[in-house]
């Protein structure tokens, strides 16, 4: 089963700054991080706003690429996994950004079935494609809204159907940037819920999160960033009780 490795990994941005001469600033995502998540983990990865949690996601991803260090799945560099034919990584992590990224003019069930498409070769005709779309509403509990556009559903709804894109080719891992961020209350909770679900099947998730409720009430390993520096690994740990590495 896969399992993800980060190995001494630095993300760099460099930023133009103008004034009597023309110079570049380094600015740090993250910096010398590396850590492991095995199959069926539950992890928070939790820390301030530019801390490096975007980043560390990004990298873990495969929508970003190191600058030094690498990020494996099993032997496999994400890197790599990135510019495979056949796109694998899309079967291997399921992945959910912070920005919502549906599209207006496309219904649900468009949605769902483009992304489906990454493996339909492998998984076989029209009619196993409508099957794992089906599934994948099931599952998020979005059954028979196929046919909806995001402007007829609710913030709740529009992320529920970004977790049914994430999953709609079976993933092993979801890697979820901030999926409860502008929810109300009851939104939130129905979609950390589902997530307990998700991840009672197998599935290994791996979030950032501000949620210091749903953190501490439900107990699982946190994953603590300070200015892009790996500040603490707690298994079963809280918001903000950490000890620094």
């Amino acid at each position: 089963m896969p399992t993800i490795k980060v190995e001494n990994v630095s993300r760099y941005y460099w930023q133009k700054r103008e004034g009597w001469f023309w110079k570049r600033r380094k600015e740090i995502g993250v910096e010398d991080v590396s850590l492991t998540v095995e199959q069926g983990e539950f992890v928070y990865i939790i820390g301030s706003s530019g801390s490096g949690k975007s980043t560390l996601l990004n990298l873990m991803a495969g929508q970003d690429k190191p600058s030094k260090g690498a990020v494996y799945i099993e032997s496999e560099n994400v890197a790599d996994l990135r510019k495979a034919r056949g796109r694998k990584l899309p079967l291997l992590i399921g992945y959910v950004s912070q920005q919502h990224t549906l599209d207006r003019g496309k219904t649900v069930g468009e949605a769902l079935e483009a992304a489906a498409r990454v493996g339909y070769r492998k998984f076989g005709g029209k009619k196993e494609l409508n099957h794992r779309i089906q599934k994948a509403l099931g599952i998020t509990g979005l059954s028979g809204m196929q046919d909806k556009y995001p402007g007829m559903l609710t913030a709740g709804e529009c992320r529920r159907v970004e977790l049914a894109r994430a999953l709609i080719n079976s993933p092993p891992i979801l890697v979820l940037d901030e999926v409860t961020a502008n929810l109300d209350a009851d939104s939130m909770w129905d979609v950390f819920l589902l997530l307990n679900e998700i991840n009672a099947m197998g599935t290994t998730i791996v979030m950032s999160t501000h949620n210091i409720n749903y953190v501490n009430m439900v107990r699982r390993r946190v994953i603590t960033l300070v200015d892009g520096r790996l500040y603490s690994d707690e298994i079963k740990g809280r918001y903000g009780e950490v000890k620094k590495k």
